[in-house]
């Protein structure tokens, strides 16, 4: 990025950097984790009336339409640099796909065991760039919460329809969780240079989140337009999954340290696990509690890379 100054046309709203600064970033990040598993759970709701599929083209659509009359994504778009422009459909590309991943794991299975195998993704890419004696520790005991959660001697005597949707829904949950990473990574790259610049780049990334979703989904939204209820369903999934948490994530992202951001990561599992309870009633055992546990102390034990130093030619 070019030092210089930039137009009045793209610099961040005021009202949004005051506010941003006014409430502790530990705040927004306790907001994220109440939303970022409650949308998700309502989501599940709808399941059988709108579908998988046409749930998640509500969620990024209603976000996407949310954010364009606020931040502007044509303007971002038009005033980034080549890299910038990559970054933003890079991190669009990656929102699409992986809520459609995450819709279609918690279609089969529990949304503790779904959150638990988002978070040992987010210790292995730690481990993979920082190989110390900490990271090996976390992701061996975040990787046996895991296990405990998945239920291994019950996947082996499974069979037929059972064991094939069991089998889809790791499948689904692995891929949600390594884009969950990339997430992370995305994610703090476009919240440089402030919090309220990061929401307006977050913006531009779901519309481009909405182009890429729009033939995935669209046919089974479509079948929803006829009950008023459902798009307001819809619509209220997209606000509360895709809106509330990914605007504080960025303004959490945008003054907490990485390594403190990653330690608060920790609290997510718990987050789902209780809004699993009461939302789905997927009342949890003494094994599966003792591994979202396990998840937590792996989560909170593992120590993320070191953000890169900005240079002199940053704005």
């Amino acid at each position: 990025m070019s030092n210089q100054a930039p137009s009045p046309a793209a610099r961040p709203p005021d009202h949004l950097s005051r506010l941003s600064e006014t409430v502790p970033p530990q705040a927004w990040f306790a907001v994220s984790a109440v939303f970022h598993y409650l949308g998700p759970a309502f989501a599940v709701l709808l399941f059988p009336v709108v579908g998988v599929l046409g749930v998640a083209w509500f969620r990024i659509a209603s976000a996407a339409l949310f954010f364009a009359p606020l931040t502007k994504p044509w303007r971002t778009f038009k005033n980034a640099s080549p890299r910038e422009r990559a970054l933003l459909l890079a991190l669009g590309a990656c929102l699409a796909v992986m809520n459609c991943a995450f819709y279609l794991a918690l279609d089969r299975l529990p949304i503790a065991l779904v959150a638990a195998i988002e978070f040992v993704g987010t210790v292995g890419i730690a481990l993979w760039g920082l190989r110390s004696s900490r990271n090996y520790l976390a992701f061996a005991v975040a990787s046996v919460g895991v296990a405990l959660l998945i239920d291994v001697p019950a996947l082996l005597t499974a069979q037929g329809a059972a064991l094939t949707s069991d089998l889809l829904g790791l499948f689904w949950a692995l891929l949600n969780g390594g884009l969950f990473v990339l997430y992370i990574v995305l994610g703090h790259k476009i919240s440089e240079g402030g919090a309220s610049g990061g929401v307006e780049r977050l913006g531009a990334a779901m519309t481009a989140a909405f182009l890429c979703v729009m033939p995935i989904g669209v046919l089974q939204a479509l079948e929803a337009f006829g009950a008023p209820m459902l798009v307001l369903a819809g619509i209220g999934v997209g606000l509360c999954s895709s809106v509330i948490p990914y605007v504080c994530d960025q303004l959490a992202m945008a003054r907490l340290p990485r390594a403190s951001f990653a330690f608060l990561l920790a609290l997510l599992p718990a987050s789902a696990t209780l809004i699993g309870v009461f939302v789905l009633r997927q009342i949890p055992n003494m094994i599966d509690l003792l591994g979202v546990a396990l998840v937590m102390i792996g989560v909170a034990v593992h120590k993320p890379l070191p953000a890169p130093k900005a240079t002199n030619n940053q704005s």
